[in-house]
């Protein structure tokens, strides 16, 4: 469309004839060159449009796509509000009518949060790769506010996780092998000899 414009302007000015005894007073001359002044600003402001015309498709592309990430992270935030190291202890929590059951034992609930914060990091990652042969300034903003918010949930989720950690340090098995190992089974006495009688 520029090509078409710019060729347009050329053919228009190679088309006219000025012949010797064209000539113009000054009344004349302004109004042509107000006229040209006019129709150059017009030109040029329809040149500019169609040039940022593809970043702004991109830009707003980019922006609704950012968003449903950030809907995603917070998404994920949101599920992590009954996920604490202290439900799946038993110990010091107390449930009411209205609490959720705790379905997740100390292992099940350090995978789930890892897998959650797993999920917060590809988020952010997913957020970056839209900027990949588009730098524009906007989108780089959206991109970092993306980036600093999973961090920073993820880094809520690393919490529970190291709480969950320290709450089993005292025994001697991690919390995988605590919650996993096969009970012993019971050994029958064995019956006293004439000796130990």
């Amino acid at each position: 469309m520029i090509a078409v414009i710019v060729a347009a302007l050329v053919g228009q000015f190679t088309l006219m004839q000025w012949t010797e005894n064209d000539s113009l007073d000054w009344t004349e001359l302004i109004q042509v060159m107000e006229a040209a002044i006019n129709e150059l600003f017009l030109i040029m402001a329809a040149i500019f449009f169609m040039v940022t015309l593809e970043n702004r498709y991109k830009r707003r592309k980019g922006l609704k796509a950012i968003h449903e990430l950030r809907s995603i992270a917070h998404v994920i935030d949101m599920h992590q509000l009954t996920k604490d190291p202290e439900r799946s202890q038993g110990k010091a929590y107390q449930s009411t009518k209205s609490s959720p059951v705790v379905k997740l034992d100390a292992f099940l609930l350090g995978r789930y949060l890892d897998y959650c914060s797993e999920l917060l990091a590809l988020t952010g990652k997913i957020a970056a790769v839209y900027l990949n042969h588009f730098d524009d300034p906007v989108m780089v903003s959206s991109v970092n506010e993306v980036e600093t918010l999973t961090t920073d949930l993820s880094r809520k989720i690393w919490q529970k996780i190291m709480i969950l950690h320290s709450s089993h340090q005292g025994s001697s098995l991690p919390i995988e092998s605590a919650t996993n190992a096969p009970t012993p089974p019971a050994v029958a006495p064995s019956p006293a000899t004439p000796h130990q009688a």
